[in-house]
């Protein structure tokens, strides 16, 4: 298999434009058909596939692992890399090796902590945190150097990506911390899912105003909502989600059997203001066990065809 020289994402980025990315939960164990079942309906209509690492503190199949049948199937991930689970020695080494397997992207977090998932007295490794593996990354990158100052023989190109959560409190200091995070050496931001629309507004004025769109991308986080009930847990039962009362009210207002679509409106009226929004250069779909409506909301979203570069 040839290897990639560089990554899909960035060049769809670097020539203008607007980027269209999905996400694939990893499945609970080693049957490799759930990866590839998903990875069907996201084939032509993403530009990058990110591949989560045992999101929520669950055991999954590991996140590189998922990357490389991606590979296989045509697709680019973006692997996720959280710091939960593993040391800066660790780090480094599945940062080389994702890289000489055809890796390009990865997302650097921190991680849910273990007390949250399936393992709650799992030790949690917390080595370094998200802003620190960003710049270890970058380091390896663009110096070609393990934190020891060691000169690696081949640096991982990787084009690196941060999380950011625009409605977490203090609301006030958000714009700051991904401030820091373009400082550490994100190239890309991918935001959480996005309600309310209101708040995103005004961190997205901050962050052009600081300039820190000029310096990264942001690619604004869309989940569509399958229904009321999936729309109260994630208000209520999911740290910093910010889902406004107007949204359950208007799922609430449609029958039972249309609230999906009405999800998938909401969706898409986020999705047009997105293209139109300075400062976003794309949309980041986390359709959660949904991937076979991403087509779809591809299609209706008007993002197709995706550019080839």
């Amino acid at each position: 298999m040839e290897l990639k020289s560089g990554s899909n994402l960035e060049k769809v980025l670097k020539a203008g434009h607007f980027a269209f990315t999905g996400e694939l939960g990893p499945p609970r164990g080693a049957d490799t058909h759930e990866v590839r079942h998903k990875a069907a309906f996201l084939k032509g209509h993403v530009d990058s596939v990110n591949i989560t690492d045992n999101q929520t503190a669950v055991v999954r199949m590991s996140s590189w692992a998922a990357s490389l049948i991606l590979i296989q199937e045509g697709l680019e991930p973006n692997f996720q890399m959280v710091c939960r689970d593993r040391n800066r020695l660790a780090i480094q080494a599945d940062v080389l090796g994702a890289y000489a397997h055809g890796i390009r992207n990865m997302l650097c977090l921190s991680g849910d902590h273990p007390k949250f998932g399936d393992h709650p007295t799992a030790m949690g490794v917390f080595d370094v945190d998200s802003m620190q593996l960003i710049q270890i990354v970058k380091k390896m990158r663009d110096e070609g150097k393990m934190l020891t100052g060691f000169e690696l023989q081949g640096a991982p190109k990787m084009f690196i990506g941060a999380a950011e959560n625009p409605f977490a409190e203090p609301c006030d200091f958000r714009v700051h911390r991904l401030a820091k995070k373009v400082a550490a050496g994100a190239d890309f931001i991918q935001t959480q899912c996005i309600y309310n629309m209101p708040k995103f507004r005004e961190w997205i004025r901050q962050s052009v105003d600081m300039g820190l769109t000029e310096k990264c991308y942001i690619l604004a986080g869309v989940t569509p909502m399958k229904n009321v009930g999936m729309a109260n847990y994630m208000k209520n039962k999911v740290p910093g989600m910010d889902v406004p009362d107007e949204i359950i009210k208007r799922l609430k207002g449609v029958p039972k059997d249309q609230a999906s679509e009405e999800g998938i409106k909401i969706a898409l009226e986020q999705i047009e203001e997105f293209k139109t929004m300075k400062g976003v250069a794309g949309v980041h779909l986390m359709a959660i066990e949904w991937e076979h409506k991403v087509p779809e909301i591809a299609e209706r979203a008007k993002v197709l065809p995706r550019p080839v570069v």
